[in-house]
């Protein structure tokens, strides 16, 4: 433990937004010290992505993050993107491969990514202290921060928070950082977790556990109007998958989704086509070749479809049967909350920062980087490339 008790910038937060922050204050000359609660470093870097860490998106942009402000993030995105942070990493010798959407995976190990971090903070000078609680943070009338700790007294003249969000509480996850910004007067835009799969009410959970386990390509929508097309997934709880993740987001509780199960396909024309070429076929035996048989099924056990043979539908029974496959309305009950979800909505009002630097307006020496914020990215390494843009840009200036 350093016995140094003046510091030129406190971070607290050692996870991907705090020590990126720190290497770059570090390389300025500043003296850095990173305090953390837990016992490792970059916790919840370790287990994301399966353990390989999906560490950037290579079409990285300001469109791809929910935010009350959906300006606030242009500036830094721009000046520190996903191809400086995939130069840091091929610098390190880090290899990667590229999956679908542009998602950037170590081919290793998410220890990679940490490594190439710790690294950096060494090679700048940073000291690192973890296993400690802050029980108090002031601000004396001389200027800087004073923090109490379970391990003494610091003070500095930048503190900077990068606290994470709420999900993944067993990794240590708390809403401190929130309650930092509200002791300085800061608003906090309301929390709830996002990127998280749905739960559903009772009797549709009873009728679709039996699926749990099928997937199928899909597209979601939003009541907002925000849709995504990616893979669905039933499970015995409800619904995941990445589209369910991602359209998570940006829905409400109380709001239906509306899922079209034949994305991009002319579901009318199609339907039209199999009544002139199969017309003695029922329908669940030509939608079974489309779709998973168990599922065509539930829908018409359900009396969402109904099955004859094709000849026997008319133009407006046809129509309402591609109603329901473009448009396939569910009422979710909710969310499986912070247990599982990816990252945190809501969070310090982004209205109270600066963009260009992170710092708080009304609070000189104060800044909040990564999740803590009211910025959240869509699934497929946006939450870690605006840990890095976030952090590299409050280094440039803490």
């Amino acid at each position: 433990m350093s016995q140094q008790t003046q510091w030129d910038v406190i971070i607290i937060g050692a996870g991907a937004a705090g020590l990126m922050c720190a290497a770059q204050a570090a390389y300025r000359g500043r003296q850095v010290l990173v305090l953390d609660n837990a016992k490792k470093p970059g916790r919840k870097i370790l287990i994301s992505g399966g353990g390989r860490c999906n560490f950037t998106n290579l079409y990285a942009g300001p469109q791809n993050f929910v935010c009350q402000n959906p300006h606030f993030t242009k500036s830094a995105l721009a000046r520190y993107s996903q191809r400086d942070f995939i130069e840091l990493v091929e610098r390190h010798g880090v290899e990667y491969e590229e999956r679908e959407h542009g998602q950037l995976f170590c081919t290793d190990s998410a220890k990679e990514i940490v490594r190439v971090l710790l690294t950096e903070c060494e090679w700048a000078g940073v000291t690192l202290q973890l296993a400690t609680e802050i029980v108090n943070v002031s601000r004396p009338a001389e200027g800087g921060f004073a923090l109490q700790t379970s391990r003494g007294a610091l003070s500095c003249h930048s503190l900077v928070v990068a606290t994470g969000g709420l999900s993944m509480p067993k990794l240590g996850a708390t809403p401190y950082g929130y309650r930092l910004a509200e002791q300085f007067g800061l608003k906090v835009v309301a929390t709830h977790a996002g990127l998280v799969p749905f739960t559903l009410h009772l009797a549709d959970k009873e009728a679709f556990a039996e699926l749990s386990g099928i997937s199928l390509p899909a597209e979601v929508a939003a009541e907002d109007g925000t849709r995504f097309r990616e893979a669905l997934l039933f499970t015995h709880r409800g619904l995941s998958g990445p589209v369910i993740l991602q359209i998570s987001s940006y829905w409400r509780a109380g709001q239906t989704i509306r899922i079209n199960l034949l994305p991009g396909r002319d579901i009318p024309a199609l339907l039209q086509q199999w009544q002139s070429e199969h017309p003695a076929q029922e329908l669940k035996t030509v939608l079974g070749r489309e779709l998973p048989k168990r599922l065509v099924e539930k829908l018409i056990e359900r009396g969402e479809l109904h099955s004859k043979p094709l000849r026997q539908y008319t133009p407006k029974e046809l129509a309402a049967v591609a109603d329901v496959l473009a448009g396939w309305s569910l009422l979710p009950n909710g969310t499986e909350g912070y247990r599982t979800a990816e990252v945190t909505l809501g969070g310090v009002d982004t209205d109270e920062l600066s963009s260009k630097t992170m710092e708080a307006k009304q609070v000189p020496g104060l800044y909040f980087i990564g999740e803590v914020m009211d910025v959240s990215g869509h699934l497929g390494g946006f939450n870690f490339q605006w840990a890095w843009s976030s952090g590299w840009v409050a280094g440039q200036f803490a």
